[in-house]
């Protein structure tokens, strides 16, 4: 149904675009009379208002509570989308932010990273320089579309932690074009509209994230004058986002609880056009407790480069890890004496190693990573039971 949707705003903008020629008007004209008409922002407020149809999808549960995170979420998610979308919007003078972070979340967002964004174009060629520091590991993903307008993120370069050469002083450069070029090359095409930086902690406290900037090839030193199809487009855009992100994830969490309280394998190729790493293994689940009730999740992990646990609410945003633990890792958990790994879920301390904090919820999202599987390694589904605290 979703591609049924874009493929019609699709023909829509085809037909926009014979419409503006028969009237020997030009794109430009056209977002000029929608920003001084006042349509561009009355349609932006009724795409949020749209987005609200999130909240009340199937299976979203409908008390107080959730609902008033729901609503905190879609204003997150406005937030992230204006600054993505209208502050940071020009692909010609690209600005690499943190777009999901402690107060923008959505999709699971992973406790374990620091993720940079920037909107740039297949238009024109970039080059990213930087300083590794001491974060466990970073990656640099190109991405095609976006949630607004075609639903997804389709992968398009990847430049991995094992791949990226390293100067002596552990600076870097790379160069993102459409042909081969310079030591580090990241892909980008004709539809490229995301660069994504993914950095991974074992030891958020403890290691340095990564410096990294952007630049346009074209010689530019400063952006151009806003112009109205940028902030048209942009609110657009965003609010587009709010309303896509926000529903997909909505669909996702429904389906979840086909399996509420065990983590079976998420579908790889769904989770790589949602954006996901395709390196990473996830298995994504619903859980659902009662506040006697602990769940009590236990795997021997394969040999793999970092792994991880999650808890979210029902949004898909993960729970608080400012201020409660709600996530731990391969670094961070404590292994019984075969290396198996026993983690419990509970709204109070049940006085054992890997407790994570249910945060006042009943019920939620979460998430099992496998990272980067070393040769001759098989992924493992944990296994889930719901027992007392």
């Amino acid at each position: 149904m979703s591609k049924l949707l874009f493929l019609f705003l699709r023909l829509l903008k085809l037909f926009h675009r014979i419409g503006l020629k028969m009237r020997g008007k030009t794109e430009a004209d056209f977002h000029a009379e929608r920003v001084i008409s006042g349509k561009a922002w009355e349609e932006f407020c009724n795409n949020l208002k749209l987005a609200g149809a999130s909240l009340m999808y199937p299976g979203t549960p409908r008390d107080a509570f959730n609902q008033a995170e729901g609503l905190r979420y879609l204003s997150r998610l406005t937030r992230g989308g204006l600054e993505a979308f209208v502050e940071y919007c020009d692909p010609a003078f690209p600005v690499l932010h943190r777009m999901a972070h402690e107060t923008v979340k959505l999709g699971a967002d992973n406790p374990d990273n620091y993720y940079f964004n920037a909107q740039i174009s297949g238009n024109y060629s970039y080059r990213i320089t930087g300083k590794r520091n001491s974060v466990h590991y970073i990656g640099f993903f190109t991405q095609n579309g976006n949630y607004g307008t075609t639903g997804g993120l389709a992968p398009c370069g990847a430049l991995e932690d094992n791949a990226l050469k390293l100067e002596d002083d552990g600076s870097f450069e790379i160069n993102l074009s459409k042909t081969p070029s310079g030591k580090n090359w990241l892909k980008i095409e004709a539809e490229t509209t995301m660069i994504m930086v993914r950095q991974t902690f074992l030891n958020r406290f403890e290691e340095v994230a990564a410096e990294v900037s952007i630049v346009n090839l074209d010689g530019r030193t400063a952006p151009d004058p806003v112009t109205p199809a940028m902030i048209d487009e942009g609110l657009q855009t965003a609010s587009m986002f709010v309303a896509g992100a926000s529903m997909m994830f909505a669909k996702w969490a429904n389906g979840f609880k086909k399996h509420t309280n065990k983590l079976p394998l998420f579908d790889p190729v769904v989770s790589n056009a949602a954006g996901g790493d395709a390196s990473i293994i996830y298995y994504h689940s619903h859980w659902k407790l009662e506040e006697d009730e602990s769940l009590v999740i236990e795997v021997k992990p394969p040999d793999c480069d970092s792994w991880n646990f999650q808890l979210n609410n029902y949004w898909m945003e993960s729970l608080d890890y400012r201020y409660f633990t709600i996530c731990i890792n391969k670094g961070t958990a404590h292994y019984e004496p075969d290396g198996t790994v026993r983690v419990t879920v509970a709204s109070r301390n049940p006085g054992k190693p890997n407790w994570i904090n249910t945060c006042g919820h009943h019920e939620g999202t979460m998430l099992w990573r496998w990272y980067r599987l070393a040769e001759g390694a098989a992924a493992v589904e944990p296994l889930c039971r719901v027992a007392g605290i």
